[in-house]
């Protein structure tokens, strides 16, 4: 139930409120809004308004959708603490994304990039089995740059649910050959670990950029290992930083608004790693989608994505072939969740999303590549 949040209620906020501000309301042409509009960084999107929502350590979350010309009576409204952080907030949307910097390599973000998806498993859940030898994964991995992957994201153990703990040597082992031949090919290597050693010994052997789906928290070493590299690092958000990042049982089993909850999350975890000495221009946000989530779990954080814009990091979504797929499409199989995939892909993009990880990537950048004629073409429109 949406609860409207109303102008004089802002001076009443307690203490323990909370204030968030969310970019909503797209338009095309924002040159026809004369000032009324503000822009996405520096990206090919601009907004009309800001979705405010109020949230207190309980009762319910209040919201209001206030015009970006009428922003400045709500800040007035508000007590000097929440009007401050609203005010980081906006200027952290306006703020460009400076390119990530993967060894030689620049990547820009000021439009969508594809971030391959190689998997050299037994056991993944969508490609387990077709790039553990390693010939045939540097063959896809060429494959996937050639058809517009900026970056190659190889991993060696899976996190689907279920899926069995590895030891870092054998993870290493499956990686190993492929990272070090890829590299000299020139291409962008991102390592996909949550284990300190393995990271370690990718980076040494050409990876520029590290993903954890435990956000640095699943070893102890990790955080250490990513600050002292100086390289981009991705923090996926996961309820559990255990063996098990599917686990609900860190949070009590449920959320109370997952939007709202992993948006708190990302905050404390931008503070720890930072405190820790990782460059807080390094970061890159993951929402997680499917990892101790459901359905309505993963379409609430698609539909709200561009609030996390708020933080000041670049957000990467990885929604490829995803169990929410086959659920609103007939139990589609995972071979059978392309159009689902891009579909998905194509919404991020829209929410102002920076790095899309993908499995199918000639698919996706002809989507992206529509995408960005349309935009194009509404800029430029008399």
């Amino acid at each position: 139930m949406f609860e409207p949040l109303m102008i004089d209620q802002l001076a009443r906020a307690g203490e323990d409120a909370r204030i968030y501000c969310r970019p909503t309301a797209p338009v095309d042409r924002p040159h026809a809004w004369d000032g009324r509009c503000f822009r996405l960084s520096d990206s090919l999107l601009w907004f009309s308004a800001w979705q405010l929502s109020l949230r207190g350590a309980d009762g319910p979350t209040r919201h209001a959708i206030v015009a970006a010309d009428g922003m400045d009576a709500w800040l007035h409204a508000m007590p000097a603490a929440l009007a401050a952080d609203a005010g980081a907030q906006m200027a952290a949307v306006a703020a460009p994304r400076p390119p990530l910097m993967l060894g030689a390599r620049q990547i820009r973000l000021n439009e969508p990039q594809i971030v391959g998806i190689l998997n050299a498993t037994p056991d993944s859940f969508s490609d387990g089995g077709k790039h553990v030898d390693a010939g045939a994964a540097i063959a896809a991995a060429v494959a996937m740059n050639s058809a517009g992957a900026a970056i190659i994201d190889i991993g060696g153990e899976s996190t689907r649910p279920g899926a069995p703990l590895l030891w870092e040597g054998d993870e290493w082992e499956r990686v190993g050959g492929i990272i070090g031949r890829l590299a000299a090919t020139g291409a962008a290597i991102s390592i996909d670990s949550r284990k300190a050693m393995v990271m370690e010994q990718a980076l040494a052997a050409g990876a520029t950029m590290i993903n954890d789906v435990s956000a640095l928290a699943y070893d102890d070493r990790a955080v250490a290992v990513a600050a002292a590299a100086n390289v981009p690092v991705v923090l996926m958000h996961a309820p559990s930083q255990s063996s098990n990042p599917h686990d609900l049982t860190p949070i009590g089993g449920a959320y109370r608004d997952i939007l709202f909850d992993v948006y708190d999350w990302f905050s404390a975890q931008i503070a720890r790693v930072t405190a820790a000495g990782v460059a807080r221009g390094n970061i890159i946000l993951d929402p997680g989608l499917g990892f101790g989530k459901g359905v309505e779990d993963g379409l609430r954080l698609l539909n709200g994505l561009s609030l996390f814009h708020t933080l000041g990091c670049p957000i990467m979504v990885g929604g490829s072939r995803k169990r929410m797929i086959g659920a609103l499409d007939n139990e589609a199989t995972v071979d059978q969740r392309l159009g689902g995939s891009v579909a998905l892909h194509l919404l991020a993009a829209t929410q102002g999303a920076q790095m899309l990880r993908v499995h199918d990537v000639a698919e996706t950048r002809q989507a992206l590549r529509l995408w960005r004629g349309l935009r194009d073409s509404a800029l430029t429109a008399v």
